[in-house]
């Protein structure tokens, strides 16, 4: 059954499937030393319009952990909001494997403002206090909401000012792009991002991100810290590869666009339902909404839910149709009138 609980509920698209199959055959070199990692670090770099460093992992736990690490010492902090998927959803695995330590603040909406972290800076310099290089924002956040392109600016114009540097978890960096009408050039590259997390698994890939530092001088040790931490696979192409058919023909793009729209599609069925509550408004592929308690069980015997202080999360897919979100509401309805 299809359903909403996470955009990694979902498949893979058959255009990366097949560039799997077709990566595999013959005999390549290994650990990224192939003829797919070459190319797909240069799709990469077209994209981004960008001589960016590029490491492939396997997850995005892997991109924030790895990329984090290579840029910290292990009294150095990370400043990300409280709702972070490194601070509430990595099992503390940031910690463990820097050494290092994060530096939580209060989300505005999912989104970390630059009074609130002003206040770290009063610990440069002091040798009790952990010292603040690195802000990490998520692009789009965990709410659903999406960093505007001037806002990132200013994020990084702070962070480059203070010397800090700035990091975007892009686990769904495609739905945004699209929710801005903007390239990854005008929201990564453009906007002064030091270190990026490039994902495609919530958006029809089967596995793997990629680290992506558009400054090489923090990246130059990243080789060694990615073997540290156990993401150097052997067979590198079959990671590498995806990101090839992911980034041809803007398939990123057209299979975000469905996500989005399908958000959207449903958000209009959602409002017709008496008893629905929308908790914000929709920006990329995410929804909140509340529902009367009662409702919930029956709905959960049908359709698998994530639900945290009363709000459920409602997420589509690069693969939800119409028909999908029409199966759902017709659930609801039928709950609802009983």
């Amino acid at each position: 059954m299809r359903s909403f609980l996470s955009d990694n509920n979902s498949g893979v698209h058959p255009k990366i499937f097949k560039a799997m199959e077709e990566c595999n055959v013959d005999h390549q070199l290994p650990y990224g030393q192939d003829i797919y990692t070459e190319k797909a670090v240069e799709k990469i770099r077209e994209v981004f319009e960008k001589d960016v460093d590029v490491y492939f992992v396997t997850t995005g736990t892997a991109a924030n952990v790895v990329g984090l690490s290579g840029l910290l010492r292990p009294f150095e902090g990370v400043i990300c909001a409280d709702t972070a998927h490194i601070n509430v959803d990595e099992c503390g695995a940031f910690e463990r494997f820097s050494g290092s330590k994060l530096l939580y603040v209060p989300n505005k909406d999912g989104k970390l403002c630059i009074e609130d972290i002003e206040k770290f800076l009063n610990s440069l310099g002091d040798e009790h206090q952990t010292q603040p290089k690195v802000i990490s924002i998520a692009q789009c956040t965990e709410i659903g909401t999406v960093y505007t392109v001037d806002e990132i600016k200013r994020l990084a114009d702070f962070a480059h000012e203070n010397n800090l540097y700035i990091h975007v978890d892009g686990a769904r960096i495609a739905n945004a792009a699209v929710s801005l009408d903007r390239s990854f050039k005008e929201i990564i590259t453009d906007t002064g991002v030091d270190l990026l997390s490039f994902g495609g698994t919530k958006n029809g890939m089967m596995m793997g991100e990629a680290i992506i530092s558009f400054n090489p001088e923090i990246s130059k040790n990243f080789k060694f810290v990615r073997k540290q931490g156990m993401q150097l696979v052997s067979k590198m192409r079959f990671v590498s590869s995806q990101f090839i058919a992911y980034l041809e023909d803007d398939l990123w793009r057209k299979n975000a666009e469905n996500a989005n729209s399908m958000a959207k599609y449903l958000e209009g069925k959602l409002k017709g339902i008496n008893g629905v509550k929308l908790c914000r408004d929709i920006e990329a592929n995410i929804l909140f909404i509340n529902i009367p308690t009662k409702w919930v069980e029956s709905l959960e015997e049908i359709y698998p839910l994530y639900e945290e202080d009363g709000e459920i999360r409602l997420v589509t897919s690069f693969d939800t149709t119409k028909e999908d979100i029409d199966k759902f509401i017709d659930t609801i309805k039928e709950i609802a009138s009983i």
